[in-house]
């Protein structure tokens, strides 16, 4: 269930940053504040976008926060449950995992992998492991990514793909086929080349 006031926004992207979006809607245009993924992902200026979104009020400011899917609101606003974890932390999480590889992550206790975060160490992923297990258990619409496709993931976004290309490409090989890294990458760069 939904507990924002504002569930989600349609309008026109006016600009994007690296972990902002404006969009234009009715006359007005708001700061929506997103993960990575949802800043490479919303297209450029002009292009039509839908969010969802998660309101946040404090006693300072109001900020409105996007996502592409459903998931990723639901994972934002578990993520805040959690002692220690405010918003900028839960979208940090988001940039690095999308909600199949997090739930992964919780799943297999990888608090190293969860330490790549910035600003998560070893006591707060410990902590963010022991809280979510059993909350992520939200059918993402496919397999949980393991530790071999979050390094595949780095290593594709270091040879320079966005982080939604390299997810979409890990996302399309056979859950059955390579096991190792370095085959991981190989097949998503085919995959990627169009091969």
């Amino acid at each position: 269930m939904v507990s924002t006031l504002i569930s989600s926004v349609s309008g026109v992207v006016e600009a994007v940053g690296p972990d902002w979006v404006d969009v234009a809607l009715g006359g007005i245009t708001l700061r929506v504040s997103v993960p990575g993924s949802t800043a490479s992902g919303v297209g450029a200026a002009g292009d039509a976008v839908r969010m969802h979104t998660s309101l946040q009020v404090r006693e300072d400011s109001l900020t409105l926060y996007g996502f592409l899917s459903d998931e990723e609101r639901l994972t934002f606003d578990t993520l805040l449950g959690i002692n220690g974890v405010g918003p900028r932390l839960a979208l940090a999480v988001l940039s690095r995992f999308a909600p199949s590889a997090l739930a992964a992550v919780v799943d297999a206790a990888d608090t190293a992998a969860l330490s790549t975060v910035s600003g998560v160490g070893k006591r707060t992923a410990s902590r963010i492991i022991l809280e979510l297990k059993g909350k992520l258990d939200l059918d993402f619409g496919g397999a949980a990514a393991g530790p071999v496709d979050i390094d595949a993931l780095d290593a594709l976004v270091a040879l320079g793909y966005s982080d939604t290309e390299a997810r979409q490409a890990l996302a399309a090989l056979p859950a059955d086929g390579a096991a190792s890294m370095e085959d991981r990458v190989r097949d998503a760069l085919q995959h990627l080349a169009g091969v």
